[in-house]
């Protein structure tokens, strides 16, 4: 009679991978936490058209205006579900002060003329569409008013933004603190869920059967594969449904910068989850009862509470050095980077070395950890120090 076949390490790891995400699917909890974050995200949707549907309101400065400018402003405006109040400015310089401190939202300049230009504080607000809209009717109007002339095409608006290169990326923003604040639950969430099996498989004497078998680092291989493919499931479709949502329902108006920022957070998920789930996993290694794993995963909690605050801050000031530091630092900048890449405060380099530094964090958190979560395995009883797991992984 032949032996039974030895598995490879890959076909071990795809065992404990597949194990984790049976089990997971089949826990109330999991299934009960996806469906409250898609009601939160759709609710968040609804809320938004709810708000939307409603008029905004707009002032556009205009330097040598006439009535007909006025009025056709203001038509605009209803068309586009927008309350336009106009006011006549006697300058381009005084354009260009209204709009630097607040007075207008945007100031058009010879709207009737044949080159046209758009004062903005940033480029990609409503008020373009606006002004080219009025200006296109304008000079529609004007043509027809001559007789046996062709209509030509309507000038086009020139803008001229106050701040050069600058972007209106308030939107991008606030999806991006929304999905840093999803990423930050679903690192505690899927983190826990590491840290709970590991306890579990401990205090059951399970582990002892399962190392009989594989290697321990083929079991943490595997935990963390498994679980951080569920939780990257869960995320792009999270991720897919909001965005398809807010597009569909008008919510957003530069598309193209929501998708970016939701791949952005969904590529730092993967990153910051490999991070981390490593740390809960080693944290729990150390334990044998449920009631002593909040213990020792206090402090990376606290860490990822401490990267969430900051990076709700970034959003107000991207720039500020607080953000940017963090944005460097192994363990926040996945709650970070995302904030400032999404208000264009971050040079690419700046993500790059942010990725080089969370891969190098990764690398040295699995070494170390692996023989920390080898040494702690399959002792029991109290609370195991770390120095206590290291010499027991050498011996």
């Amino acid at each position: 009679m032949s032996e039974p076949k030895q598995l490879s390490s890959t076909s071990l790891i795809r065992l404990v991978a597949g194990r984790e995400i049976s089990t997971r699917l089949r826990d109330k909890n999991f299934l009960i936490s996806t469906a409250v974050l898609l009601i939160l995200i759709i609710g968040v949707m609804v809320f938004q058209v709810l708000v939307n549907s409603g008029s905004s309101s707009s002032t556009i400065g205009v330097v040598g205006s006439s009535r007909n400018v006025e009025q056709v402003l203001v038509a605009q405006g209803n068309l586009q579900g927008t309350d336009v109040e106009v006011r006549s400015l006697s300058s381009e310089a005084a354009a260009r002060m209204a709009v630097d401190d607040g007075d207008v939202d945007a100031a058009v300049i010879d709207p009737e003329g044949s080159d046209p230009r758009l004062i903005v504080q940033k480029s990609g607000g409503s008020e373009e569409r606006l002004v080219q809209g009025a200006v296109a009717a304008l000079s529609t109007a004007d043509q027809l008013q001559q007789a046996n002339v062709a209509l030509e095409p309507p000038p086009t608006v020139a803008v001229v933004p106050l701040e050069p290169g600058g972007e209106d990326r308030t939107q991008a923003t606030v999806v991006a603190i929304v999905g840093v604040g999803l990423l930050y639950f679903l690192l505690i969430l899927f983190g826990q869920f590491v840290a709970q099996g590991v306890v579990e498989e401990k205090s059951s004497r399970v582990v002892e059967l399962l190392l009989a078998t594989m290697k321990p680092w083929q079991l943490l291989a595997g935990k963390i594969l498994g679980l951080g493919l569920l939780g990257l499931g869960q995320i792009v479709i999270l991720g897919v449904v909001g965005t398809a949502g807010a597009i569909a329902f008008d919510v957003v108006d530069v598309p193209g910068q929501v998708i970016g920022t939701v791949v952005s957070v969904v590529l730092w998920f993967v990153i910051g989850y490999a991070l981390y789930a490593s740390i809960f996993a080693v944290a729990a290694s150390l334990v044998s009862r449920q009631e002593d794993l909040g213990s020792v995963l206090t402090p990376t909690t606290i860490l990822l509470v401490v990267g969430f605050v900051i990076a709700i801050q970034a959003a107000g000031d991207p720039t500020s050095t607080l953000a940017t530091v963090t944005s460097f630092v192994p363990g926040l900048s996945p709650l970070v980077m995302p904030v400032r890449m999404a208000a264009g405060a971050a040079q690419w380099w700046e993500v790059v070395v942010a990725v080089a530094l969370m891969l190098v964090a990764i690398g040295l958190i699995v070494r170390l950890g692996g023989r920390v979560y080898a040494g702690a395995l399959l002792r029991t009883g109290g609370k195991i120090k770390m120095r206590e797991a290291l010499q027991a992984e050498r011996a």
